[in-house]
């Protein structure tokens, strides 16, 4: 069931190009790079970038006519990203999307001029990449998803869909903002009487370590932290009839047990809008990021059980999408 179906972002002020600079534009072929430290595609074989490339067809951007897309994925080991981002910074493409805060802090140190678009990052501003939300200032903008923020709210859906749990696992990996993220939740966790258990994989090769290491400590459910996707989450947590928690709705469709954030593919599909406005000659200085203003609740039925968990009819009406 689904009552909401798109995120709702801030607008974005625009700046329009004299109209003999964009007849110049005409025949011009744009280059494009995309860095994620996560697979080309979910388990579901659904490509990470299709709502981005859905998107630039609507703006007039076709791959192969007026468009060339350079994409690097780092496969879940963020290790490769700053060897994958010296490539696309050396094809000197018009722009460069970074999914995620470590796909833009390896950009950032290597370019000031390029434009780089997040698409997503979680803290911007905390990070370094903008010097405000309104106002970024440099060669960094584009779409937040602010996981930081909800954060806490991913702990309440954890004890809400197991109310006896104790012991709660947060999965990270190398992303920079996870330890500011895991402050947050270790603040919500006194307030409810809830220990945690941190574990960190730093590639998709750790996830199997790691997961032992949740089982080992007898966690009651695992807080997966906003990353770009490792879908093999998924497959892990249900041969350890572990229960789930993503603050990436699109692991619910995977499988997972519930999710609750903004929907990804927005996010991504938004940072289009990003690559058209630079294409015709705003500046990534002058253009405000955005932040969604939606949130969804995403609920996996066969999941829930499949681990033998009641969910309360309270939280299934609360829901966005139930999986049934």
């Amino acid at each position: 069931m689904k009552r909401r179906q798109f995120i709702t972002l801030l607008a974005v002020t625009t700046t329009v190009r004299p109209r003999s600079l964009l007849a110049q534009q005409k025949g011009k072929v744009w280059r494009v790079g995309f860095l994620a430290s996560s697979g080309e595609a979910f388990a579901s074989g659904q490509k990470v970038l299709e709502p981005w490339v859905t998107k630039m067809r609507a703006l007039g951007y076709v791959e192969g006519q007026n468009l060339t897309l350079d994409a690097r994925y780092a496969g879940g080991n963020n290790d490769l990203l700053p060897g994958l981002a010296r490539e696309l910074v050396a094809l000197k493409p018009d722009v460069i999307l970074g999914s995620g805060t470590p796909a833009i802090y390896e950009l950032q140190k290597l370019s000031s001029q390029i434009p780089l678009v997040m698409a997503p990052v979680n803290d911007p501003v905390g990070s370094g990449f903008v010097k405000s939300l309104a106002n970024p200032g440099g060669n960094i903008t584009g779409v937040a998803n602010m996981s930081t923020d909800y954060n806490p709210k991913t702990l309440e859906l954890v004890r809400e869909l197991i109310p006896s749990a104790k012991c709660v696992a947060v999965l990270m990996s190398a992303n920079a903002s996870h330890p500011a993220m895991y402050q947050t939740l270790q603040k919500a966790a006194g307030a409810l009487g809830t220990e945690l258990f941190a574990v960190t994989a730093r590639a998709a090769a750790d996830l199997d370590a790691a997961f032992a290491s949740i089982t080992e400590a007898k966690c009651d459910a695992v807080i997966v932290q906003s990353d770009p996707p490792r879908p093999r989450i998924v497959t892990l947590a249900a041969a350890a009839r572990i229960p789930a928690v993503y603050q990436d709705g699109q692991y619910v469709n995977e499988g997972g047990l519930a999710g609750y954030g903004p929907e990804f593919g927005a996010l991504i599909a938004q940072a289009a809008t990003y690559v058209d406005r630079i294409f015709k000659g705003a500046q990534p200085a002058d253009l405000p990021v955005e932040q969604p203003t939606v949130f969804l609740l995403r609920i996996n039925l066969k999941t829930a059980k499949a681990l033998g968990l009641n969910v309360s009819p309270i939280l299934l009406n609360r829901a966005d999408q139930v999986i049934e």
